[in-house]
């Protein structure tokens, strides 16, 4: 049965990004320390049709695993728009990715299999969607902040992956700033660490769906 997962990489001090964030700084100032982990391994850089990179590593393992369960992506405007101008031909997708914003915009198709649509009308919208297009396999919601805590309160989410790096930002945009602890619990599937994150990954238990 397909699933909506969070995946999500953040400090120790709980910011995935940094101040000053937008297109000529993506992920704001310091930001992108928080997947130094992730820009080191082979898994990730090849979907960015780059080489290099380590192999045989619990990191490019955890990585691979995520991109092999993933059918459809779902996106803010502001994340859309930081990778728009950074990301090389193959974004790092490669499928279908539905883009919440309140401009109208034809599809963007990238090299790759990656296809950016343009959602006008709501999570609820574009979660049928990417439903749709992700057949058996599982839907990611992938940021930024204020869409991931919009599909959390909505009770959308089954299960959610941080990924902590080990360094303090101090400030910059927070997780679980306007979270309803009140409609979600959280237990524990597992826990990895390596040299430069600690994976935890959590199943969503949705209190709306149980009374």
């Amino acid at each position: 049965m397909s699933k909506v997962f969070v995946d999500i990489g953040i400090s120790l001090d709980g910011f995935i990004a940094g101040l000053n964030g937008g297109p000529k700084n993506p992920l704001g100032d310091d930001g992108l320390k928080i997947h130094d982990w992730m820009f080191k391994q082979k898994a990730f850089l090849q979907h960015l049709g780059l080489e290099g990179g380590e192999i045989n590593t619990k990191d490019g393992e955890i990585i691979e695993n995520i991109f092999t369960r993933i059918g459809a992506n779902i996106m803010g405007k502001r994340m859309f728009e930081e990778g728009e101008a950074n990301w090389p031909e193959e974004a790092p997708f490669r499928t279908p990715v539905y883009v919440l914003t309140h401009q109208q915009r034809e599809p963007w198709e990238r090299k790759g299999g990656t296809t950016f649509y343009f959602i006008n009308d709501g999570i609820e919208s574009a979660f049928k969607k990417a439903k749709a297009a992700a057949g058996n396999k599982d839907i990611r919601i992938s940021g930024g902040a204020n869409i991931i805590q919009q599909y959390l309160n909505a009770g959308l989410v089954d299960e959610l992956d941080i990924h902590i790096a080990p360094i303090m930002l101090g400030k910059g945009v927070r997780l679980f700033n306007n979270i309803d602890n009140g409609k979600f619990t959280l237990d524990i599937n597992n826990v990895i660490h390596s040299p430069m994150v600690t994976h935890l990954f959590y199943k969503v238990i949705n209190k709306n769906l149980n009374q």
